[in-house]
């Protein structure tokens, strides 16, 4: 998948909708992948992500079926009967999912998609930030615990276990981290 290529899977049992959201999220720009049974559905979340997640309401079940995957970082649009749309609409917004009705006119359908996408970018970025930010948590907590082993077991202050960590990475060019990990292995 390029960086322009939107993956999307549809979920719904309707094969004339099935049918017609295929032919508007045609490639080059979109990678569609179509599936009629929730349980396969749900396999296949587990197994990789997409960009863009279409569910069908069906009775209830594609409700389901879209709280169940809420976690994952696709963007979820849950088709909706309009007779349903504020109830339905109202239940799942706390999960994220976004709700519209079906049917749909092609150019209402377009700029869902659009929304979507920018959704979607905004996710990833954020996903980044938050691997990045889990990263440097983890930096600090390994490094805080060896200078928490050299406070007791060398009686160094705060400051000077710091220090000390700080010169052996610049003196032997590695990461404070890979310190870190030694102090931990010869005092832990």
């Amino acid at each position: 998948m390029t960086e322009d290529t939107h993956s999307v899977l549809v979920v719904t049992k309707d094969s004339k909708l099935s049918q017609s959201i295929s032919v508007m999220l045609m490639a080059p720009l979109f990678e569609t992948e179509v599936l009629n049974d929730f349980n396969e559905a749900r396999r296949r979340v587990s197994e990789r992500s997409y960009n863009i997640i279409l569910v069908d309401y069906a009775e209830g079940e594609g409700s389901d079926f879209a709280t169940d995957i809420s976690e994952s970082l696709s963007t979820i649009l849950l088709l909706t009967p309009p007779a349903l749309f504020e109830e339905v609409s109202y239940r799942v917004e706390g999960y994220g999912i976004i709700a519209i009705t079906n049917p749909f006119d092609q150019f209402y359908f377009y700029n869902i998609i659009k929304a979507a996408i920018a959704i979607q970018y905004k996710v990833q970025i954020l996903s980044s930030q938050t691997t990045k930010l889990k990263v440097k948590m983890e930096e600090i907590k390994l490094v805080n615990r060896a200078k928490m082993l050299l406070m007791q077991n060398l009686k160094m202050t705060e400051q000077e276990a710091h220090h000390h960590i700080e010169k052996e990475a610049m003196d032997r060019g590695l990461k404070k981290t890979a310190v870190a990990e030694n102090i931990i292995k010869m005092y832990g």
